[in-house]
């Protein structure tokens, strides 16, 4: 089962794939995808407030930080990791449960994102906005390393997510039953 999506002016079939036996979402994937990721943030970034920072969590959002980085002139992004690695210092985590991993996660930042970050004006990207767990942790790090968020992004956002206020996004992505209709 498919679901077909029009973003940023391109269509796209996305795969659907069960959460629990009564619930479907449609998988967004935009690793390899380049025409996508530099269609969206360029859309995302004409809706952006002013910001200084991007902040993403590792990994589905990688793609789409870099692109509105690179495409907005900062030469950095800050990406919360889900593991150390030995080059990191300064370790600051914290936790999150995402709709689409089946744990709970740590998230953490190293002495290095802490700098991009700290006293700067930082917008949250993410592939996908659905429960918001992943995007609140992304908040609580920015604000324990002295962060300012000023605008939560994602190019789409499913369930609950698409009444929220407080999010851009793109396109809204419908939850699915077990049939492959949307909810």
């Amino acid at each position: 089962m498919n679901y077909e999506i029009e973003i940023a002016g391109l269509k796209r079939k996305l795969p659907l794939c069960p959460i629990n036996d009564e619930l479907y979402i449609g998988a967004f994937i935009m690793f390899s995808d380049v025409e996508i990721t530099e269609r969206s943030a360029c859309e995302l970034l004409k809706k952006a407030p002013e910001f200084d920072a991007i902040i993403t969590a590792e990994s589905k959002g990688i793609p789409l930080a870099y692109e509105m980085a690179r495409q907005a002139g900062i030469n950095d992004y800050a990406v919360a990791r889900k593991k150390t690695k030995l080059y990191m210092d300064n370790i600051v985590k914290t936790e999150v449960k995402s709709i689409t991993t089946d744990h709970i996660q740590t998230l953490y930042l190293s002495q290095r994102e802490v700098d991009i970050l700290k006293g700067k004006r930082v917008l949250v990207v993410d592939d996908v906005i659905s429960t918001g767990q992943s995007l609140e942790s992304l908040e609580l790090l920015v604000n324990q390393v002295g962060g300012n968020v000023v605008g939560r992004m994602a190019v789409l956002a499913e369930g609950q997510a698409t009444k929220r206020d407080d999010i851009i996004f793109l396109q809204t992505l419908p939850l699915f039953d077990k049939n492959g209709q949307p909810k």
